[in-house]
């Protein structure tokens, strides 16, 4: 059953995600030699009578991480702190212009596979009207509803035999159980998504939506399938 109530405008989430981002004790990655990092931003907003979603993209089908969903951003310019470079890359990417005061917080730094840490931003933006993808990163946006990744179906935990791309067919038969479980955000038919944009999504949902404990939400040691480590 979702959680009563999902936040029905931009208003209600800020309060929201402050009440719960505010007191976050998030995990850090500390410095080590080889280690680049990264910033993303999960972006709230609503289309006019739309209700709250975050927005997601499936990269350009070249280059690095192509055809993958991703949550806008990308790796951090010399000098730059985390914040700055999710927001530049919130404004390449898609060409919202977002401003410090609609980023509530941040979530727990990522190890990603690749060897990137990803720190993830929570952005409540105003609206989408300056939503304007650059085509040669960007296939194609999404938007996921707030209530919709807050379902207890959308969590999915998957031998890594069956963490494929888009998920296992239709009757597909399940793998065998091993010892690693990986996760699956299973939000519809072609939309399954793993770590690490799953991963944070989880988090997203598990410490913003429904007000799990640190303890209860960490994701730093969630496995990533290999076709994801690029």
């Amino acid at each position: 059953m979702s959680p009563d109530p999902i936040p029905a405008s931009t208003t209600e989430f800020r309060a929201l995600a402050h009440a719960r981002l505010d007191g976050f004790e998030r995990a850090e990655v500390p410095e080590a030699p080889g280690l680049r990092r990264a910033a993303v931003a999960l972006c709230v907003a609503a289309e006019p009578e739309e209700p709250l979603s975050v927005l997601l993209i499936r990269r350009a089908y070249r280059g690095r991480n192509a055809g993958q969903w991703a949550l806008p951003g990308g790796r951090l310019e010399p000098g730059e702190t985390p914040r700055a470079a999710a927001l530049r890359e919130l404004h390449e990417e898609l060409g919202i212009r977002a401003e410090e005061s609609d980023v509530i917080g941040a979530l727990d730094d990522f190890p990603a596979a690749s060897g990137f840490a990803i720190t993830p931003f929570v952005v409540a933006l105003r609206d989408l009207t300056e939503l304007r993808p650059a085509p040669d990163e960007v296939h194609s946006v999404h938007r996921v509803g707030l209530r919709r990744l807050a379902e207890p179906d959308v969590p999915h935990w998957v031998s890594p035999e069956e963490a494929v791309p888009g998920g296992l067919p239709p009757g597909a038969a399940p793998a065998p159980a091993t010892g690693i479980r990986m996760l699956q955000m299973r939000f519809g038919p072609g939309m399954t998504i793993h770590a690490p944009t799953g991963a944070l999504l989880f988090q997203f949902r598990e410490v913003v939506l429904l007000g799990r404990t640190p303890a209860e939400s960490r994701v730093a040691h969630f496995a990533q399938p290999d076709w994801t480590h690029r």
